[in-house]
């Protein structure tokens, strides 16, 4: 079962983590139960009595801090429901206890309680004080060591968790956000800009230098005087059809980072797909290998029994037992397996190193349900996100192009301003300057013509790029479809390779107690049946896999594993 959502340290209300406890799930609150949390809790707490059965689960109040009406009658509606609640805080135990129901007799209100708390953490209650009021003090109860913590998953939640906290996931989102925020400087430009100056300066001039030549009679200079000036400076575009075209090219390139965000979605929910299949096969190797090894072990302790009675030889028990010792080295390369497989999904995920993984859609894995999602490779050219983005990058580069040609044209601002400006702040009177600028490029050295020629060059780099991506996903369908295919007739046969090799160990089992022929027959026996099962998994793997990477191929991954 997926753990609540852990959100950043700024915006933290409330934490609840759930832990397996032998056949009981603990729900651990911590922080605020208030607000929107107390929905969350609820929901969490839904989800784990439908599975294990409200009865089965309890929910202590670690460290809460506070609970508002709304989460009081969340935990009265737990209680009635039979979950166990529990408290470490003298405020949440007062809670509880009200919550419960007790007689009023048997507990203080959980205000006066609050109170208590209160007046404790600020340290105006000590342990002496407290006893000389008639008040028990009591001591600090030791800290428990944490349990490790153990995470129940489907592949459905598993693939959620993923596509909420693995890095690359995160990393998408910020930089489609970086390019919102890209559009939105380029849009700016396209805006009226205003700011404020509030000036107040001394000034003196040199005469001769203002006019070229000294006049007699006056001075060489002018001043000192002072010269205050406040107020707006502003401009604003009129036509520039070049910013109109970069800020076009600026919104397609949000619309592909968008569909590069949908593709690595996409990638990292088949890489969490791929590891949950390859977890299930480890865990069903190890149940195989588990499975040999007391055939085996029953086999060795057949064949000694038979030995004592003279009816096989050593050579026969010793045969056994090597057969034995084999598959529990099987048995031992097998677990490990599957625990490298669970550290690696447990990376995909992005969870506490020491997280303890539970994969519970372990049946599931030898079924083999129909694939549902459309083999269309046009579809699959229109749906795939990589498509998407390309296309849109192909249309920012277009109109990155016109822009640049566009630079050619003229253009119109409105600039101006409006000041109060005076000899000194007390003398200020009105003045402005307002000024229509038209601007037409005659010669710019070759640079615009260079920008068209490089703008072109990416466009043509890009289709190139766009004709190799159709050719790809083309070919990703089409392998993918015959993976699925090869896989689904090949998980029949090894189904069925099963089924004659455990006939054929319990057929040689059998004439090798009647003492109609040695153990050489078993031990063949086993092997095909190690063999046999060896297939099955794989084939199994392998038609889940192909599943998967065919979703992949036309774009529905999400729409298969998520949704």
């Amino acid at each position: 079962m997926p753990l609540l959502n852990e959100v950043s340290p700024r915006t933290t209300m409330m934490k609840a983590t759930q832990l397996q406890q032998g056949e009981q799930l603990l729900i651990r609150v911590e922080g605020r139960l208030a607000g929107p949390w107390v929905a969350e809790l609820e929901q969490s707490w839904n989800q784990a009595a439908a599975m294990h059965g409200s009865r089965a689960v309890q929910v202590e109040l670690a460290g809460v801090s506070f609970i508002d009406e709304d989460g009081k009658e969340l935990l009265r509606k737990m209680a009635q429901a039979g979950t166990r609640l529990s408290a470490a805080g003298c405020l949440a135990r007062a809670v509880v206890e009200e919550v419960e129901g007790k007689p009023a007799g048997k507990r203080r209100g959980w205000r006066t309680k609050g109170v208590v708390c209160l007046l404790a953490a600020a340290g105006l209650l000590m342990p002496g004080r407290l006893k000389a009021r008639g008040m028990p003090a009591q001591k600090a109860p030791a800290p428990k060591k944490a349990a490790p913590l153990t995470l129940r998953l489907t592949l459905h939640a598993a693939v959620v968790m993923a596509l909420r906290q693995n890095p690359q996931v995160q990393i998408s989102a910020i930089e489609l956000a970086q390019s919102q925020e890209n559009r939105n400087i380029v849009r700016s430009d396209l805006l009226p800009q205003a700011s404020l100056d509030v000036r107040d300066q001394a000034v003196r001039d040199n005469l001769e230098t203002a006019f070229g030549r000294p006049f007699a009679g006056f001075p060489e200079h002018l001043g000192p005087f002072q010269v205050f000036s406040a107020g707006t400076f502003f401009s604003m575009p009129i036509f520039n059809l070049s910013l109109w075209r970069q800020l076009q090219a600026a919104d397609h390139l949000v619309t592909a980072s968008g569909a590069n965000r949908m593709s690595v979605r996409e990638q990292v929910t088949l890489l969490v797909v791929s590891q949950y299949l390859a977890s299930l096969r480890a865990m069903a190797s190890v149940r195989a290998a588990h499975s040999r090894v007391r055939l085996a072990r029953a086999l060795y302790l057949q064949a000694r029994d038979l030995q004592k009675h003279g009816v096989a030889t050593g050579l026969d028990t010793l045969r056994a037992n090597v057969e034995l010792q084999n598959e529990d080295q099987n048995l031992i390369q097998a677990q490990t397996t599957e625990k490298t497989s669970l550290y690696g999904l447990a990376r995909l995920l992005n969870v506490d190193p020491h997280t303890h993984l539970v994969l519970t859609d372990q049946m599931s894995f030898y079924r083999t349900p129909p694939f549902t999602a459309k083999q269309s490779i046009a579809m699959a050219i229109t749906n795939r996100p990589e498509m998407k983005a390309i296309d849109a990058q192909e249309r920012s580069l277009e109109f990155d192009r016109m822009a640049v040609s566009e630079q050619k044209l003229p253009t119109l601002d409105f600039t101006g301003q409006y000041l109060q400006e005076g000899i000194s702040a007390t003398t200020v009177i009105p003045t402005y300057v307002y000024q229509a600028d038209i601007q037409l490029p005659i010669f710019t050295g070759g640079r615009i013509h260079a920008q068209e020629a490089n703008a072109r060059l990416n466009l043509a780099s890009l289709v190139q790029q766009k004709i190799d991506l159709t050719n790809q996903i083309a070919l990703q369908v089409k392998t993918a479809v015959a993976d699925l295919d090869a896989a689904l007739h090949e998980v029949k046969v090894a189904n069925l390779g099963v089924v004659l090799a455990r006939e054929e160990v319990s057929q040689a089992r059998d004439r090798f107690q009647a003492g109609v022929a040695d153990n050489i027959e078993v031990v063949s026996a086993q092997n095909a049946l190690a063999r046999a099962n060896n297939n099955q998994i794989g084939a199994l793997y392998r038609y889940n896999e192909a599943r998967a990477e065919l979703a992949r191929a036309t774009g529905q991954m999400l729409d298969l594993y998520v949704k």
